[in-house]
């Protein structure tokens, strides 16, 4: 008997945006089961239902049916199925409510009603079993974001629930973190809110070799072949733009998340900063842009700064994706349509920012900050939640304006590092493990 069974699902959220058309799918126990598709094409939303947040949390239009355990999505709320159903959220910042982090995985069994016996240990196991053992006396505040991730998918894993779903899993994981979480085993496809695949791991993967190469594992993706029109050094412009010296920083008194480090950044240059979880890249990017004070060495910057934090959905307020990104420029909303435009969302000018997809608003924030034309742009992890297709289209956007400032990328996608820099930073003890 299927542990979960959608049929004939079709979702509309508030405002009439299709989200699923006519989804149906079954999942055994004991399958692990891959949900690929472009962004925006509905994944968190099957993910909602199988839940149960969708409709009860987010309304909308809601057709067919959903069963999970035997339970039916219409008439159990997201309540009936905790302890059966458990989400780790695309957004790791939004699910957490505790300060601490054992008490973060702590959390859901104590509301779960688990023995108190029995929480410490649970806890202690699901997080060794993500290898954040070290992090169970750490500020949730002072996390990384993929320590982040890790906190919140033991706080998940702790639940031991009979359905796990998992939204975008490894998006802030370090490479290695992301090799030790997930065997594929099958795999299925969505586009444009319909399922066009569900097939064993094997045929799978020889469907996405013909029809989407550039999912497929092992493939040369659109943006690897941008290496081949990259200028050489001596081509490009060499003017520092920003230029960090002995930096050093600390959260807490001895726990030094910098210590010394030298990094320029020249005008004509994208640059890859790369390493892993809790290394301090975010800490470095925001020392070079001016977010945090300095408290050792110095950082002089030429012109003006623009970021892109890791959780950009945080900071939309406008009404419309146009408004959000005239905001940098005046109101210019024709200016602004252009920014929109060049990040390959033409047509969303009037949509809301909230009812876009993770990696669509990934991509207007990246409009919303690039729409200023900043000397020193920097970017930290632009390509979570974000498809391969709508990732080559940033190596080339990245590449294109490149001339015009500095790049900082901070990511975990070593393929996008080695796509579209002309320099790999590492804060990892083993930089030869880097493709560059």
């Amino acid at each position: 008997m299927a542990l979960a069974r959608v049929e004939r699902l079709s979702f509309a959220y508030p405002g009439g945006h299709s989200a699923l058309e006519d989804v149906s799918l079954e999942i055994e126990p004991g399958e692990l089961v891959v949900l690929l598709g472009p962004s925006g094409s509905g994944k968190s939303t099957l993910l909602r239902a199988l839940a149960g947040l969708v409709p009860h949390f987010h309304g909308g239009r809601f057709s067919g049916s959903v069963t999970v355990a035997g339970l039916d999505s219409r008439k159990s709320r997201p309540a009936d199925l905790a302890g059966t159903v458990a989400t780790l959220f695309q957004d790791p910042e939004d699910q957490v409510v505790m300060t601490r982090v054992e008490n973060e995985v702590a959390f859901g069994l104590e509301n779960l009603g688990t023995r108190p016996a029995e929480i410490p240990g649970r806890a202690r196991a699901a997080l060794a079993s993500v290898g954040a053992s070290h992090l169970a006396g750490r500020a949730v505040a002072e996390l990384s974001g993929g320590e982040l991730q890790r906190v919140c998918l033991a706080a998940t894993l702790a639940l031991e629930p009979g359905l796990l779903l998992l939204d975008e899993p490894t998006s802030q994981l370090d490479p290695d973190a992301a090799r030790s979480l997930l065997d594929l085993a099958r795999s299925s496809g969505l586009d444009r809110g319909r399922i066009v695949l569900d097939a064993p791991r094997a045929r799978a993967l020889d469907w996405l070799a013909c029809e989407h190469p550039a999912w497929s594992p092992g493939r040369t993706t659109p943006c690897n072949r941008l290496l081949q029109s990259r200028g050489s050094p001596t081509e490009r412009v060499v003017e520092p733009v920003c230029r960090l010296e002995r930096v050093s920083f600390s959260y807490q008194t001895g726990m030094a998340v910098l210590d010394g480090v030298d990094l320029e950044l020249r005008r004509g240059e994208v640059v890859a900063l790369v390493g892993a979880n809790g290394s301090g890249k975010t800490t470095l990017a925001k020392l070079a842009t001016g977010l945090l004070e300095l408290q050792g060495g110095t950082v002089v910057r030429y012109g003006r700064a623009g970021y892109l934090p890791q959780d950009p959905g945080r900071y939309l307020v406008a009404e419309r994706a146009d408004e959000e990104v005239a905001l940098a420029v005046g109101g210019d909303l024709e200016r602004a349509r252009r920014a929109l435009a060049a990040v390959g969302l033409a047509g969303f000018e009037t949509r809301h920012p909230r009812d876009l997809s993770s990696g669509e608003r990934e991509r207007l924030a990246l409009a919303a900050v690039a729409v200023a034309d900043p000397d020193l742009l920097v970017l930290d992890e632009p390509t979570r939640g974000v498809d391969p297709e709508r990732k080559a289209e940033l190596a080339h956007a990245l590449r294109r304006a490149a001339p015009s400032r500095a790049t900082l990328v901070v990511t975990h996608d070593l393929a996008f590092a080695a796509a579209v820099a002309d320099r790999v930073v590492s804060l990892d003890a083993k930089p030869e493990a880097l493709v560059a």
